[in-house]
């Protein structure tokens, strides 16, 4: 964009005498046109002409100068206004917020708030800025409270933009229900609204309040969903695997003929994938002009959610050079499918190409760690993401309390659960898990106390890890304590985990008959869990036939399962009843299914060794001394 020659006449003309006005319309097409000598020289006029520019003039000023991103100057131009009214307040606000210099908005918002001239009456646009940055931080909740008083008292919140501000900041914040509460007094919604308020509910996890809304939203006569929407609800359908709904949006989308950006593709492409529909997924993938990273991560992880590994690393190995967030979509497929013996390949591969691991990257990785017993590999991930500020980050930091617990290292989990700054559910429920899995039912019961104590509200998997923590040394009365808690205290229905808890503590307090009652009464279909508990309760007693009860059940739910015919056979065997053994066995054999043989993994000299329990080629058993001798030869003391 170029200024009008006239214009630049007219100034010469004036010789400095032009008014503020026609100033400002200079500074606002520099702004426009991105014109930054322009300006500059516009400013430098009004400077030599020892001209003070009032509020407006500032305030165009301020626009262009945060537009082109020039904040010192921007700053200079504000602090250099002798009364500032609202408008150069909001201009410069605008400026941090639109170029995403948040805590610069909201370092500025305060000092708005506590300045003492009483002409300032924060309007709608101010608190929009402030209520954009909050939402984009996620933090200062106790100056979002304070805002949306202000909001109350100023008689605000008629303003739907404000309104719409508010409810963004409370579902980022995983506060739904105050976002809903906001919405649902909103007399008159705009696009903005609902799509705020169906975004939160899909960001947030509460797909089915997502879909419910959106219904609503289709019934309204005078707003139609966009593709903002579309966006909102393919991923809540892609992730409560909700095919028809998706689809239906999708026809919707080609019905009103909706252009379709990359967004919007890389939607459709997202839901397809985590519906299974790999087929749909690629067909769109293949017609995409342009592809992103999550273009390619979301069909990366559709074939590994379906098991199709080789197919999700054929896709990784077309991408000339992978972005961060694409390699962690292949370290977490790969950890997902058990190809642990690849993950460290590939983190070798990933640092040679320059890359640094980030949490997500970290995460996924020492899961593979502590499944090979690399205890020198998680040691090496947690000083890593000590020196890059990485361990406080709470999936980081509950991936290596568990690592450690399950390497035996229970004290130093424990050191990393102590050290840890944000004490949210997730590290809460993964150092009671810890100590659970240990044995150590005390210590998991008197954490699972202080954690309610701190006002820490339990979900279904925290319970699930209390109750194995009774299981394990079947502690009857107290997991029934916290059992009949669920509902009562929590307001949480028992899942399926929690009745193979109860199960398992009642079969190894050798209290059968209550545990198979206990099954018949469930109010949900009892899984191969549930009864896998109540088989090995019977193997450990001996009580033949409670374990052909429970194996009944199995053989129909898991007929592939080599180890519940070897239970059952063993525990035939252990009562003398050989031909029922035999009988076992020999339906073992008819349907082509084998003990699968141990396996063990020893790393030495930068690589990794696998071996299979009683393979005695002469090739492994040379490996396995030349190996022993390496080892043996550097043991120390970890």
């Amino acid at each position: 964009m170029r200024i009008p020659s006239n214009t630049f006449l007219q100034l010469h003309r004036a010789d400095g005498h032009l008014d503020c006005t026609a100033y400002g319309r200079l500074l606002q097409c520099c702004s426009n046109g991105r014109l930054l000598r322009q300006g500059q020289q516009l400013h430098a006029r009004l400077v030599l002409h020892s001209v003070i520019p009032d509020n407006f003039l500032a305030s165009k000023l301020i626009n262009f100068y945060a537009k082109l991103n020039c904040f010192p100057e921007a700053r200079r131009v504000f602090d250099g206004i002798q009364r500032r009214n609202i408008f150069s307040w909001n201009a410069l606000l605008m400026g941090y917020t639109v170029q995403g210099r948040f805590r610069d908005t909201l370092r500025l918002f305060s000092s708005l708030l506590t300045c003492e001239s009483g002409d300032l009456k924060p309007d709608g646009i101010t608190v929009s800025c402030a209520l954009k940055a909050l939402s984009t931080l996620s933090s200062r909740s106790r100056l979002a409270r304070d805002i949306h008083g202000f909001v109350v008292c100023r008689g605000l919140d008629f303003d739907i933009f404000v309104m719409n501000g508010l409810i963004t900041f409370y579902s980022r914040c995983n506060k739904l229900s105050s976002a809903r509460k906001l919405f649902d007094r909103i007399p008159k919604r705009d696009i903005v609204t609902w799509n705020s308020m169906i975004a939160g509910y899909s960001q947030s996890g509460y797909y089915e309040e997502c879909k419910e809304l959106y219904r609503e939203m289709l019934g309204l006569i005078e707003l139609k969903p966009d593709e903002v929407t579309a966006v909102s609800i393919l991923q809540a359908c892609g992730h409560s695997k909700d095919l028809l709904l998706g689809m239906e949006v999708h026809q919707l989308l080609v019905n009103n003929g909706v252009e379709m950006d990359m967004s919007l593709c890389n939607a459709l492409v997202g839901f397809y994938a985590k519906c299974g529909s790999l087929d749909y997924a690629m067909e769109l993938f293949k017609d995409m002009e342009e592809k992103d990273e999550f273009t390619y991560g979301s069909v990366i992880s559709g074939y590994m959610d379906e098991g199709f590994v080789e197919e999700g690393m054929s896709i990784f190995r077309q991408i000339e050079t992978p972005s961060l967030s694409t390699w962690n979509a292949v370290i977490s497929g790969l950890t997902q499918n058990n190809h642990q013996e690849k993950i460290l390949d590939l983190l070798c591969e990933l640092l040679a190409s320059g890359l640094e691991p980030n949490p997500v990257t970290l995460s996924s990785i020492l899961p593979t760690c502590s499944h090979l017993s690399n205890l020198k590999g998680v040691k090496e991930i947690h000083a890593f993401s000590i020196k890059r500020s990485y361990h406080q980050n709470i999936y980081v930091a509950t991936s290596i309390i568990d690592a450690y617990a399950k390497l035996g290292l229970l004290g130093r989990a424990r050191q990393v659960f102590d050290r840890s700054k944000d004490r949210s559910l997730i590290i809460w429920t993964a150092i009671i898990s810890a100590y659970s899995a240990h044995g150590d039912v005390h210590t998991a019961l008197a954490l699972f106390s202080e954690m309610l104590n701190n006002r820490i509200k339990p979900d279904d998997v925290t319970f699930t890890a209390v109750l194995a923590a009774c299981a394990h040394t079947g502690m009857v009365a107290e997991a029934w304590k916290i059992y009949d808690s669920l509902s009562q205290n929590h307001d949480i229905e028992p899942t399926v985990e929690h009745c193979a808890c109860m199960v398992d503590a009642m079969s190894r307090a050798k209290r059968l008959s209550e545990a198979a009652d206990f099954i018949r009464k469930m109010p949900i279909e009892p899984s191969a869990k549930v009864w896998g508990a109540l088989l090995n309760g019977a193997s450990v007693s001996g009580d033949v036939d409670i374990g052909k009860f429970a194996c009944d059940h199995l053989f129909k739910i898991e007929p592939e399962n080599t180890g519940n015919y070897v239970i059952m056979a063993n525990l035939y065997a252990q009562a003398g009843r050989w031909e029922e053994a035999d009988m076992i066995r020999e339906k073992m054999n008819c349907i082509g299914l084998k003990k699968t043989a141990g396996s063990s993994w020893v790393e030495s000299k930068g690589a990794l060794h696998s071996f299979i329990s009683k393979d005695e080629s002469g090739d492994v058993n040379e490996k396995i001394c030349t190996l022993l001798g390496d080892m043996l030869g550097s043991t120390r003391e970890e």
